[in-house]
């Protein structure tokens, strides 16, 4: 029996499901914040952050903005994807640690409970700011194709739509936010603990500004 236990335990600790921790959101608030051509004139990138975290309410104002499910009986986004594949997954870094994003049950699903906000940019700012969301593209939910050209063009088209809906939210909250393509993937990838069918496509840097 002791046996049985232990073989038991170290299977789960194996499969990560020992130590993992789920996060229930508030209910995201849809309404309110500023009319569209107004966030439209005041998006613009930031550099300059403070160190205040956001609310949980803000971040989950904020994931289903960038990626969650507007039309619950489709289980469709508020960015498109090509095919409706939805292959894209989004990871935050957080002063408490790394999360991924479930859009399904508005939910953080937490990797570590490690600060690595460092590890997401090489910039000095990115380990200040509240967090730093990772756009990661999980190749076994692409459509299959001969060419990898293709498949990394239909993610960044997805990615660019998520980014842009985080923009316009930053904006309409007086948040700063700037999208990255300066991070070392392999590092990232390995805080994040991302299996080699996940591939970091950019990051992008939300926080209060100084």
């Amino acid at each position: 029996m002791k046996k049985i236990l232990f073989v038991l335990l170290v299977s789960i600790v194996g499969t990560g499901c020992f130590a993992q921790e789920t996060i229930q959101l508030p209910v995201p608030q849809k309404e309110g914040g500023k009319p569209l051509m107004m966030t439209l004139n005041d998006r613009h990138s930031s550099r300059n952050f403070t160190a205040k975290d956001l609310t949980d309410q803000q971040l989950s104002d904020l994931l289903w903005a960038a990626w969650g499910i507007n039309r619950p009986k489709e289980g469709k986004h508020t960015a498109p994807s090509s095919r409706n594949t939805q292959e894209m997954d989004v990871y935050i870094t957080t002063s408490r640690g790394a999360f991924r994003y479930d859009p399904m049950g508005n939910t953080l699903i937490r990797i570590t409970a490690d600060d690595v906000r460092s590890s997401a940019g090489a910039q000095d700012f990115v380990k200040v700011a509240a967090l730093n969301l990772v756009y990661v593209m999980d190749k076994k939910r692409t459509t299959p194709t001969k060419n990898e050209t293709d498949r990394m063009v239909a993610a960044s088209i997805c990615t660019g739509a998520i980014v842009q809906n985080v923009y316009l939210w930053c904006a309409s909250e007086d948040l700063g936010c700037v999208v990255r393509a300066m991070f070392d993937k392999d590092q990232l990838a390995k805080a994040l603990k991302l299996s080699e069918d996940q591939v970091i496509i950019v990051t992008q840097t939300v926080g209060y500004l100084q």
